[in-house]
């Protein structure tokens, strides 16, 4: 039995360049260096024999020379081997970052237990047999894992743990696959490249499928996992969400693999969708917002989902919020908007000012219309398009957000004539 740790897809170098403040792309920068630690530390306590990065250790095959510094120095900590192979995003070839000179001299000095697989054929250990599939370009045609389609198992020893070391994507599954849903950069598209068939891989001669390139934590076959990020880097992508681990694997020759989730993330990217019906709405949505942020400053992000309206009073009290957050998280996305238009009460003011007839008259005239166009659109509402279920009037709602707006610019004038 070997016990090992596999991981990938650090990505160090990430430039998270839809950030636009630099302190905070710096933070996540720094987090994705940081998680190398905990990443040691998970190694030393489960007392691992050696750890697997499968693929795109960078996140760039030209990172700039202090990252690979901090990386190797990062790296050397770990007192077993670190087994690597280029992906995607770091590929192996001619002129990459595997091939520089800084790096092969540093590397030797600062962590001469890092273990690069450039070629596809065995690495017999005294634990284990490493079968490496590393990416040689950026986008390859070929299965990185064809060599192993045909290959002569009989010349393995019979006795030691056989862990195919890979990264690509498989059938529904590609590290390409995020359609624009990151808080960096987006992936290039998927397309029919870097495909492992692991169906293709005779699975009684293999033990373990390590594989790297999917950026979620999931298990795609009975002996083959993705490990996921270590550190998060994107906003939900749906159920069953695994980010911010790696797996410790216990494997024997001919045994499955006993495989534990270790989580290692810091970072929170948390989504969240909300529907403003009233004011009392804001209270709920600031519970909400406090379960998965807590009080932590520069350690999450947010991507919001809004819709709804609210008062003026309540619409200002949601600014303030929403610029508090700001302060307080690393980025906060906002899809959709709510609208503002007088409450109740606001209103009343606006209508009942006996000392301002035309403000009174301007106000009466523009809510009458806006109840029409209300009473039109809404499905309890006896408009024969309602009550028919077609689809809002594209006019109508853009009339009635015009009315809003002018209510709103009518409480701000009378405001401003009291002041």
């Amino acid at each position: 039995m070997v016990r090992f740790l596999h991981t990938a897809d650090w990505q160090i170098g990430k430039p998270y360049n839809r950030l636009p403040e630099g302190q905070k792309r710096f933070r996540l920068q720094q987090e994705r260096l940081q998680v190398i630690g905990r990443i040691a530390a998970v190694a030393h306590q489960e007392q691992v024999a050696f750890v697997l990065v499968a693929g795109d250790l960078f996140d760039s095959p030209t990172v700039p020379a202090d990252a690979v510094l901090e990386v190797l120095e990062a790296v050397g900590t770990l007192a077993m081997p670190v087994l690597v192979i280029p992906g995607n995003h770091d590929h192996g070839a001619p002129g990459s970052v595997w091939h520089r000179h800084d790096f092969l001299r540093q590397q030797q000095r600062r962590a001469p237990n890092l273990v690069l697989l450039l070629e596809r054929q065995p690495l017999l250990s005294e634990a284990a047999v490493i079968l490496p599939c590393p990416l040689l370009r950026n986008q390859d045609s070929a299965d990185p894992a064809a060599w192993l389609h045909s290959f002569d198992w009989s010349t393995l020893p019979a006795d030691l743990p056989r862990i195919v070391l890979a990264h690509g994507g498989i059938q529904g599954f590609s590290g390409r696959d995020y359609g624009g849903t990151c808080g960096g950069d987006e992936e290039a598209p998927a397309g029919a490249v870097n495909r492992l068939n692991l169906a293709a891989i005779d699975a009684t001669q293999v033990d373990y499928i390590a594989l790297g390139d999917w950026h979620n934590g999931q298990q795609v076959s009975p002996k083959g996992w993705y490990a996921g990020t270590p550190e998060p880097d994107r906003f939900d992508q749906g159920d069953d969400n695994q980010r911010g681990q790696v797996l410790v694997v216990e494997v024997n020759r001919g045994d499955a693999p006993q495989v534990a989730v270790i989580p290692t993330g810091r970072i929170g990217w948390h989504s969240l969708r909300f529907h403003f019906s009233a004011d009392n709405d804001l209270d709920r949505f600031e519970r909400l917002v406090r379960q998965r942020i807590a009080d932590r400053v520069a350690r999450d992000l947010l991507r919001l989902e809004v819709s709804g309206s609210l008062s003026l009073a309540g619409h200002a009290r949601w600014n303030r919020l929403m610029a508090d957050l700001r302060d307080q998280l690393l980025r906060v996305r906002v899809k959709g908007h709510c609208d503002q238009a007088p409450g109740e009460e606001e209103l009343a003011a606006l209508v009942g000012r006996n000392g301002d007839p035309l403000i009174a008259a301007v106000a009466q005239q523009l809510q009458q219309r806006l109840q029409q166009i209300c009473l039109v659109e809404s499905p309890q509402g006896n408009g024969s398009e309602a009550a028919g279920g077609t689809s809002p009037d594209p006019a109508s709602q853009e009339e009635a957000a015009i009315l809003r707006l002018a209510l709103c610019e009518l409480h701000r004038l009378a405001a401003a004539a009291e002041a």
